[in-house]
C-alpha cells in the first residue's frame, strides 16, 4: 500500500523547547488509515494536524472500543533521529486489538508509516535536556450505529508531541497512594491491553490520590486485594534484600516495554529478577526490617521513576530517605543513553530513522 502525503501549508509556530508541557502540543501533520470489511486497511496517508469529523452515533462514542499505543523519538547529539524498540508497541497493539476484535495492524507497514511522519516532522523533535517526541498511534471504531456489536469500520492514526518529562518531579521520588477501595482490572478482562476503557476505570483512584497530594495511584489486585499490580502508568519494581521483584504478566497488568528493557538490563548487571506475587503486607514488612531497599516505577512516558513513599490507609513509609537508589540512577542513565544514542545499544533497541 502506498502512502498519499499532503504537507501543510501553514506550519505552526514551534514552542519553546524549554517550556514544553507533556501532551499539549502537536507537530505540524498525523498519519490516518481506514477498515472496512470489503477493503480492508486502504487509503494511507499523511496530511496536515487537524480535528476529525465524526457522526454523533459514532461507535467510538458509545461503547469504547479503542486502543492505543506510546513510544518516543529521540534526536541525538549528531542530529539522528532515533526510535526506540517500535516493532513492540505494533505487535502489543495488535494484542490490544485482537482482544477488543479490532482488525489487526500490519506491523512492518505500520512501522514504515510511522518513520514517514516522524521523517517529515523531525524539525518538532525538541533537543532540550530530557525532552523527546512522544508518539502516540491508535485505533478506534468508526461505524455510525446504536447496538451493541463490533464495529465494521475502523480508523488508525499516529499524532505526535513534543513532550518534557511526565512527572513535574522529574527524576525525584514521587508519592504513591496505595488504592484498596477501587480495582483497575481482573483476570479474563483488559487489563492486560492498552484498551482506553483501562485508563477511563483508572482515573477515579488517581483523582483520590492527587486529593490527598500523591502523584499516582498502586493498584491492587482486583480478588484479594493485597497483591501489587501496577501504578496507574507504569509498571513496578522492588528490590528486597537485593533480589528486584515485579508482578508477573498474569493477563491483569499490561506487558510494559520499559518493564521488558528494564528486567533484560538488569539481568545483564548481574541482579536476580523475579516476576512473582507480591503483597502489600511483604513490603511492609522488608521496611521494617530493613531490607526494602528501593522502589520504581517504568513506562515509556516516564522512562523510570523512583517511588520515595507510599502510603497504605494513612500509613505512610520512606523508601531510601526519599531519595533516588543506585538501581533506579543506573537503570534511567543506561535507558536514556541508548534512547539517545549517547551509549552503544547491545540489544539493537534503538532504529535510526532514515
Amino acid at each position: 500500500m502506498e502512502i498519499r502525503i499532503e504537507r501543510t501549508k501553514n506550519p505552526k509556530q514551534k514552542p519553546d523547547w524549554n517550556k514544553i508541557v507533556f501532551g499539549k502540543t502537536f507537530t505540524d501533520h498525523m498519519f490516518v488509515m481506514d477498515y472496512n470489511h470489503e477493503k480492508g486497511w486502504h487509503d494511507a496517508a499523511i496530511v496536515p494536524y487537524a480535528p476529525l469529523s465524526l457522526d454523533p452515533s459514532c461507535m467510538i462514542f458509545h461503547y469504547g472500543q479503542g486502543v492505543f499505543e506510546g513510544l518516543k523519538a529521540y534526536k541525538s547529539k549528531e542530529g539522528k533521529v532515533l526510535i526506540f524498540r517500535p516493532d513492540m508497541n505494533f505487535k502489543r497493539m495488535n494484542i490490544s486489538d485482537e482482544r477488543l476484535c479490532i482488525p489487526a495492524i500490519d506491523v512492518d507497514f505500520a512501522i514504515k508509516a510511522l518513520y514517514e511522519l516522524v521523517k517529515i516532522d523531525s524539525d518538532w523533535i525538541p533537543t532540550a535536556s530530557d525532552t523527546s517526541l512522544y508518539i502516540r498511534p491508535f485505533v478506534f471504531a468508526t461505524e455510525n450505529a446504536l447496538g451493541v456489536h463490533a464495529s465494521d469500520t475502523y480508523r488508525f492514526m499516529i499524532i505526535m508531541s513534543p513532550v518534557c518529562p511526565y512527572y513535574p518531579e522529574g527524576l525525584n521520588p514521587v508519592k504513591i497512594l496505595i488504592e484498596t477501595e477501587y480495582v483497575r482490572a481482573t483476570k479474563g478482562g483488559i487489563g492486560f491491553t492498552k484498551a482506553i476503557a483501562n485508563y477511563a476505570i483508572s482515573l477515579k483512584g488517581q483523582y483520590e490520590a492527587k486529593k490527598k497530594g500523591y502523584s499516582q495511584v498502586l493498584w491492587l489486585d482486583a480478588q484479594e486485594r493485597k497483591y501489587i499490580e501496577e501504578v496507574g502508568t507504569m509498571n513496578v519494581f522492588f528490590k528486597i534484600n537485593g533480589e528486584i521483584i515485579t508482578p508477573p504478566l498474569g493477563g491483569t497488568i499490561l506487558a510494559g516495554i520499559t518493564r521488558d528493557s528494564s528486567i533484560k538490563l538488569m539481568q545483564s548487571w548481574g541482579y536476580k529478577v523475579s516476576e512473582r506475587n507480591l503483597s502489600v503486607d511483604d513490603i511492609f514488612k522488608a521496611y521494617k526490617d530493613g531490607t526494602l531497599e528501593e522502589a520504581f516505577g517504568t513506562g515509556t512516558a516516564a522512562a523510570i521513576s523512583p517511588i520515595g513513599k507510599l502510603n497504605l490507609n494513612g500509613d505512610e513509609i520512606m523508601l531510601n530517605n526519599n531519595e533516588i537508589g543506585p538501581v533506579s540512577r543506573r537503570l534511567y542513565d543506561e535507558l536514556m543513553g541508548i534512547q539517545y544514542g549517547n551509549i552503544p545499544d547491545p540489544f539493537g533497541w534503538t532504529i535510526e530513522v532514515k
